[in-house]
Order: structure tokens, then sequence, then C-alpha cells
């Protein structure tokens, strides 16, 4: 995501230049999975603006010292801050506003801030003090600490016994783009194929980067994911050693989840692992954002007893369920044979249950679209008997009640049949007003409007028609 190809992000892009704008001295802390961007926004953010960007590394503090007086040196044109002792990030930092002559404000911005605190671990109490006795009252300064561990950002920055708790001016918890956006990336393809680039990678613009827009998807599948030497045929198992210490058990609950079993009975079953010690490689995993607790959604509280979990990564979803699995084949026959043998025959399954997300995730741009003010939660439903796609319940008595289909539909009144058996089972306690809804990749001929919706209204509704 550089350069011309930078996409989305208007809202923190937004905050970010609010936040320079102002009179009044900022704090804001920006965290959010690893390859999500954080670093893109920054670097795009401060192109025009002058700031301090530092990188933490594993990496002696003296070293780390070195570099940011370095830098400073280069955009403060003091080329003596460059011979300071690197001994003390307090003498580092008490020169930074004296030398500040320019109109605005001085970016600070601390990427991988995580390394640096933990070679340094008097810093956050330091960036306190100076905030609380100086930085503050000057408005001289926007200070931003970046992180990729979710669990360190909101425990060490955010926290209660954090130094810094209680100082944010604002924050940010940066997330994947929207399917929207991500169709941005791949402009020349058609709205199917970027779709499923979306099944696949998700809203990460690492990923969606590595997809060439003048090849087709299979092609970029071939090469991203089903070749041995390419970027994203590892990095999984990258990302995951990256977080976390032994991946063996990992990837063993991972695997299980992509088999589409959600119980945490079944995971245990499949991955091998005693269900005492599950819950602690679950907690992990759903903190990181990989995985996810799903509930029926009723909106009453016993529903929550029939959790389900769910692998919300996209790419460790494709890849636990297609390559994993099946690296010795992928390794043996090459990319064109294992799409053939592997992929081609279950990607148009998979792509259909990848499609119900987008539907659950385009659903309130859809209602807004429609004029609908309420707000709404967005799920699915299931029991023993039924099973429902879309389940949008909104605050004024109605709730949504939707069938996906991303195969083609041959009878419109058979599909409409199928809903309706389900909308009798739907329990409805808060006894609201159904409505139905219908999702397709396509629509077939003879089907009214509004209450069917095709891909290209999903994108239509989010601002991201073809071109």
């Amino acid at each position: 995501m550089s350069g011309d190809r930078f996409v989305g992000r208007e809202r923190e892009i937004a905050l970010l230049e609010e936040a320079w704008a102002s009179p009044a001295a900022a704090f804001i802390p920006l965290y959010g999975r690893r390859r999500v961007g954080k670093s893109e926004l920054i670097l795009h953010f401060m192109r025009k603006r002058p700031g301090i960007y530092h990188v933490g590394k594993v990496a002696p503090a003296a070293l780390q010292l070195r570099e940011f007086l370095a830098e400073a040196a280069r955009e403060l044109k003091q080329p003596l801050l460059a011979a300071l002792p690197a001994d003390s990030w307090r003498t580092a930092l008490d020169q930074l506003e004296p030398h500040w002559k320019r109109p605005g404000k001085l970016v600070l911005a601390f990427d991988e801030f995580q390394w640096t605190a933990g070679a340094s671990p008097e810093l956050p109490s330091l960036l306190q003090e100076l905030w609380d006795r100086r930085w503050k009252r000057s408005g001289k300064v926007l200070l931003i600490l970046c992180g990729s561990f979710i669990g360190f950002m909101e425990r060490e920055i955010l926290g209660r016994q954090s130094p810094l708790f209680g100082r944010r001016t604002a924050q940010i918890h940066l997330q994947p783009l929207s399917y929207s956006e991500a169709a941005r990336f791949h402009r020349s393809w058609s709205l199917p194929q970027r779709a499923g680039a979306y099944f696949i990678v998700g809203g990460v613009p690492q990923y969606l980067l590595a997809f060439a827009p003048e090849k087709s998807l299979t092609a970029n599948i071939e090469a991203n994911l089903l070749t041995e030497f390419a970027p994203l045929f590892r990095e999984p198992e990258f990302l995951l050693r990256e977080e976390l210490r032994d991946v063996t058990g990992y990837h063993a609950v991972l695997l299980a989840i992509a088999q589409n079993l959600g119980s945490g009975r079944e995971i245990a079953r499949v991955s091998g692992l005693p269900e005492r010690s599950l819950h602690y490689y679950l907690e992990q995993l759903v903190q990181l954002g990989y995985v996810a607790r799903r509930f029926p959604l009723t909106g009453e509280r016993e529903a929550k007893r029939h959790v389900r979990f769910s692998l919300e990564d996209p790419l460790l979803r494709f890849w636990f369920r297609f390559v994993f699995p099946n690296q010795s084949f992928v390794q043996q026959h090459g990319p064109r044979h294992a799409f053939q043998e592997l992929l081609r025959p279950n990607l148009e399954s998979y792509f259909g249950s990848c499609f119900e997300r987008l539907c659950r995730e385009a659903l309130p741009k859809l209602l807004a679209q429609e004029g609908v003010e309420a707000s709404v939660r967005v799920g699915e439903y299931w029991d023993k008997e039924v099973q429902i796609d879309v389940v949008g319940m909104r605050d004024d008595g109605w709730t949504e009640l939707g069938e996906c289909k991303w195969g083609s539909v041959r009878s419109p009144s058979g599909l409409t049949t199928e809903l309706e058996r389900k909308v009798l089972a739907y329990p409805n306690p808060r006894n609201h007003t159904l409505g139905r809804r219908f999702f397709l990749r396509q629509l077939p001929r003879g089907v009214r409007r509004p209450r069917w919706h095709s891909l290209e209204d999903l994108y239509a509704a989010a601002g991201a028609r073809r071109g």
C-alpha cells in the first residue's frame, strides 16, 4: 500500500490531519495486527509533514538511540544531535522541542514501539513525564506510538497500569480494509474476481498488493499461494511464529477450525489436544484477532451457550484449508497441477461460505442506502435444525434474515420457499418484524428488488462499482 497504490484509510488520515492542525498537542496510540498497513499509514501521513519516524527493533538500546538521534539531526537540521552520547533517551528527547522552529507540530512517531520499549523499559514513563510537563502544554508535538503486539499496546500503553494511561487524545485500532476498499486494488478485474481475492487474502494491503492486476485470479493463486518460493506460500507460518512460541499446537487448532469444526469438543478431538488445555490456545488466537467466538444471534443471552469458533483471518482460513495440509503435494506436483487437483473442485463451494461473510459485512451498507437510520447487529443463526446465513437485528423492531447463494440459482421460488422455512424456525424472542433478503452473485430473471441483492448491488452500496 505504497505510493500511488495507497488505498482507503480516509477516516484515519482525517483524524491524524485534524490532530496535526489542532492548536493542542496530540497523543495517538495506533495498533493492529501485523501486515495491516500501520507503517504505511504513518508514512503516508508524514509525506508532507515534518517529523521523526523511528522503527523499533530487537537490538540494544544504545543502537536504537543512536539511530533515533541521527534521524532527529536530519529532520531538525541540527547535525550536532547525531554526536550526542547514545546513553539516555531523556537527553535525546529533551533536545527535540527547543530545536523545533518550524510552523505546525513536530510528528514524533515510534513504530514497533514494543521493541524500543523492550530494550528501554523506562521509555513509557519518560514519555509520560515529558507529555505531562512540557509537550501537552506546548501544543508543538503529535506523538504516535505504534505497535503490532495488540496485547502489549492494550496493556502497556492503553491499560490502567500504564504510565501513559488516560493521556491519549485519540486512538486508532487499525483493521483490515473493507471489501469495497480491497476492490480498489484490482479495478480491471470483474467483481467476482475482486470478491475472490478478498475471500482469499481479505483486506490486508500487503497481501492484496501481491496479486498482480495484469494476471487472472487463478494465475495469482498459483503464483502466490501454490509456488514454493512465493512470499505467501509460508506467510501464515511466519506470521504465527512472530507472535507465538510453539506453533505446533496452534497449527493443529487452526487446521481443525479450517475444516468447519467450530465447537470446542470437535476442535479438541481433531487437533488431539486435551479440552482443558484447548482454552489457552483458543484464547491466544482470539486475542490476536485470528479466531473469533460466534454465537447464534437472537438477542438472548442463552444463545451464547452454543459458541462456535471461526477462523476470521481470510489468508489463514484459505491456507489451512488448502495449502498447509497439502504442502507435500504442492511441492511435488507444482502450482498448476495442485490448483487443478486440490482447489478447482472445491473453490466455488469455499467461495460460497466466504460470500456469506461478505453479505453480513454489506448488510449495514445496504440498510444505509435504503435510508434506514436504526443501528444493526449482524451475525447468523444456527441450531440443530436450521442454518440462517445472515441475521441483522435492528434497534427499530426489525430483524433481517438472509439467504446467500454464490452458485447459480435456477429457481427463485425454491430459494424463497427455503428461506420461509428458516424464518419459521427462527426463535425471534424479541418478537421483531422479520424481513427477508436474498444475496446472490448474479440475480436470475424475474426477481423483484429491493429484497434481492446481487454482488454488484453489494459493491454499489459501498461505493465500489467496477472501474
